[in-house]
């Protein structure tokens, strides 16, 4: 589904280049559930940020589904990514100006879905979260875990092909963590791929691979 051939990433300033990643080769099967582990500066969300087009890579390729991504314009990276892809960020990443059920919506208006059939996908996904109380609500309004519930809700409400989950549990208690890797388990045995950065090595242990990251490179 996915594969990586000597990925750089790094950023320039006065012609000094700071590696975050270095020569990254990796294959992703379809239907895989892949870990991401690694200390604090890694690369492990950059990596993240490369595989949902979120960022480019300085050199090297990536193919996604046997499609040049790297040699993609912005609006064939955008469709792509509309189409294919569920982010779950770290710092949520939520449109301050629009309630719950808006920023839950938000993926389905890209894909161009039909009013009643948005609504009835939006209700659904909001009693699947126990947020319906919330869906009026703004993220300011919202603790830091209720807004990470959103924000996983918003990713999976369109059936992406592809789910990038950045420490997806972080602000969630315990038993809400749990019933999020539930749910990411059921939907990867249901053939969607996942690639989750974490630090748990009890959340890691619901992935089939773990890729370790250290100093941008992969170690194991």
């Amino acid at each position: 589904m996915i594969r990586l051939e000597g990925v750089f990433k790094y950023y320039a300033n006065n012609f000094i280049k700071t590696y975050v990643l270095r020569d990254i080769d990796l294959e992703i099967g379809e239907s895989e559930f892949i870990t991401v582990m690694g200390p604090s500066g890694a690369g492990k969300s950059t990596l993240l940020y490369i595989l949902g087009m979120l960022e480019k890579p300085n050199e090297g390729e990536y193919y996604y589904e046997d499609n040049p991504v790297h040699k993609f314009n912005d609006k064939q990276l955008t469709e792509l990514h509309k189409h294919e892809i569920g982010f779950v960020f770290q710092q949520y990443h939520l449109i301050d100006e629009l309630t719950v059920y808006e920023n839950i919506e938000m993926p389905l208006l890209y894909q161009k879905i039909k009013a009643g059939e948005r609504k009835s996908l939006v209700c659904d996904i909001l009693d699947r979260f126990n947020i319906v109380g919330k869906k009026d609500l703004f993220p300011n309004q919202l603790s830091g875990g209720q807004q990470q519930l959103v924000g996983i809700a918003r990713a999976v409400i369109a059936k992406p092909s592809l789910i990038l989950a950045d420490e997806p549990t972080g602000n969630l208690n315990s038993a809400q963590g749990n019933e999020i890797m539930e749910l990411f388990k059921k939907l990867n045995e249901e053939g969607t791929t996942i690639v989750q950065v974490t630090h748990s090595e009890e959340k890691a242990e619901y992935g089939s691979r773990i890729i370790d990251l250290l100093d941008g490179r992969i170690v194991q």
